[in-house]
């Protein structure tokens, strides 16, 4: 009877997809989701704190006054883009297929830097342009503080990505490596929903506001 449970419970894990094989990496993606949650805590109380100070100028820059539709257009399509890439990484995860995993996870990164580099030359712009400095205004420091942090969890995501890239060269896809892939990808997929709730309510209500 014992033998025959455990010859079913191999089966039914064998059944996983490759990052849940392990019982550990069971644990270590639940432990990942508390993570995500502490994350999605933070980036509510930062934009709690930015809608409060949005109105705060101080006789400085107003959200009308700084945001232009075509750069914020191209962060955003390019995050999106970026977002899907990183789907077709773990489509390719699925399929077992070290090589278009390792493809897709490169344009992901290199979709991230573009991302990052138009965000650094919105922040210069508008620092050394329109004198928009984080200690202009409330207003100001909410919206650096809050782009900011998500702009350095871009940076740390395209760091952790290069990481793992390595292993995937080096062991190829393991339980270890593809749970550790698995997990950039839902980190990465968190950064893009709350960039679509920054384009949401920072610029568009700048916008309309």
């Amino acid at each position: 009877m014992t033998d025959s449970v455990l010859r079913l419970h191999e089966r039914d894990k064998s059944s996983l997809p490759i990052e849940y094989s392990k019982e550990e990496g069971d644990l270590r993606i639940v432990g990942f989701w508390i993570f995500l949650a502490a994350e999605l805590v933070l980036f509510g109380t930062l934009f709690g704190t930015y809608l409060v100070l949005q109105s705060h100028t101080a006789g400085g820059p107003t959200a009308k006054d700084l945001f232009e539709i075509g750069p914020v257009m191209a962060e955003t399509i390019v995050l999106l883009v970026s977002s899907f890439t990183c789907g077709l990484s773990t489509i390719e995860l699925r399929r077992h297929n070290t090589k278009g995993l390792i493809a897709w996870l490169i344009v992901t990164i290199l979709l991230g830097l573009v991302f990052v580099g138009l965000e650094a030359n919105e922040f210069y712009t508008y620092a050394v342009h329109e004198g928009a400095t984080l200690s202009r205004s409330a207003f100001l420091s909410g919206f650096f503080v809050l782009l900011g942090t998500h702009g350095c969890h871009v940076s740390l995501g395209i760091v952790w990505i290069i990481g793992i890239l390595l292993q995937l060269a080096k062991r190829g896809i393991t339980p270890v490596t593809a749970r550790k892939a698995f997990m950039v990808g839902l980190y990465w997929h968190f950064l893009d929903v709350v960039w679509i709730f920054i384009f949401t309510a920072v610029y568009l209500t700048g916008w309309v506001i």
